[in-house]
């Protein structure tokens, strides 16, 4: 399959990452993951992207699976789905560096009745060779934004 000329930009995601991270919100007690996260080439003008994390002890803990678009080489768009009831729909500036790129997206969220309010969430996403930074903060159950998650993967295939 030949990778669509648009994403270009991001090919350097292409692959499966895994790696650890750390979580915390007011609302919860302090908590490390595992995670693993694979970008796959369908293509078209994007990326599908799955995501799931599991406790040290190998608990699953959450997943989310959905799609990057590129809009133009300065500009994404992360369409995402959880099982917990959650949509996002993340926009933001992509900035290409000398060894991969840097995106700060900002999103709307749905949530489904039965779901835990989420007003808002922010992801930074840093690839940088092998390496993908993740970090995430989010507006939710009556908490004004706040930093919730932070990991460090490494290409794994």
């Amino acid at each position: 399959m030949t990778l669509h000329p648009g994403l270009e930009v991001v090919s350097g995601l292409l692959g499966t990452w895994r790696g650890e991270g750390h979580g915390e919100y007011p609302t919860i007690e302090p908590f490390d993951y595992a995670e693993e996260a694979t970008f796959t080439d369908v293509g078209k003008p994007f990326l599908h992207y799955v995501q799931k994390t599991w406790s040290p002890a190998g608990a699953p803990m959450h997943t989310e699976t959905g799609y990057l678009r590129i809009v133009d080489a300065s500009q994404v768009e992360f369409v995402l789905a959880q099982p917990t009831g959650q949509t996002e729909l993340a926009e933001g500036p992509l900035t290409v560096t000398a060894d991969g790129f840097t995106c700060e997206l900002r999103s709307q969220v749905n949530c489904a009745s039965s779901a835990k309010h989420v007003e808002s969430t922010t992801r930074r996403i840093v690839l940088s060779a092998d390496a993908l930074t993740t970090s995430f903060a989010m507006a939710a159950v009556g908490v004004p934004m706040r930093h919730h998650l932070a990991s460090q993967m490494h290409r794994i295939g």
